[in-house]
């Protein structure tokens, strides 16, 4: 395969799953900034910084930055040396681990979708403030998650040996 193929389907890549964090992040910003016109009492306060705290740890640090940034990352570096047609065109679905991938992973990655979509159908139903201070917490894990994915790629890249990714033997 042609190395400049390559070289797009890793960025192809890296743009793709950015893109996809990007788009939840841009549609969540308008519910967040809107707290702000909102007179917050006491248990608002207290549930927003819980939002912050449990969705900052949980989908930003143990969700993204310690499982799904490195995973993507090192599934960026198997397109680099196993390139095929499929995984530099579908790179973001590889990259998530969509095909390609062990019964269980793909499992997962098809599960944790189901489980966003769902998520995202029963927070748009909740009143404001409320649903401000939900998407505050998970805008800052997307943020979180956006940002563990592109130093997971950088240190794929620039380190000495590209990682192999094991689920992939």
């Amino acid at each position: 395969m042609q190395r400049g193929f390559v070289y797009l389907g890793v960025l192809w890549g890296i743009v793709g799953v950015s893109a996809l964090l990007l788009r939840g992040l841009f549609c969540l910003f308008p519910y967040v900034s809107e707290l702000s016109t909102y007179a917050l009492d006491q248990w608002h306060g207290v549930a927003l910084a819980g939002s912050l705290l449990f969705l900052g740890y949980a989908e930003g640090y143990k969700g993204f930055q310690l499982k799904f940034s490195p995973r993507a990352a090192a599934r960026l570096a198997v397109i680099w040396r196993d390139p095929t047609c499929a995984r530099v065109l579908f790179a973001p679905l590889f990259c998530m681990g969509f095909f390609d991938a062990t019964p269980k992973r793909k499992r997962i990655a098809y599960g944790l979708t189901l489980m966003v979509i769902a998520l995202i159908l029963l927070v748009e139903q909740l009143p404001q403030p409320w649903r401000g201070i939900v998407d505050a917490g998970v805008l800052l894990g997307l943020g979180w998650g956006l940002c563990s994915f592109w130093i997971a790629s950088i240190r794929v890249f620039l380190g000495s040996s590209l990682p192999v990714d094991p689920e992939l033997s």
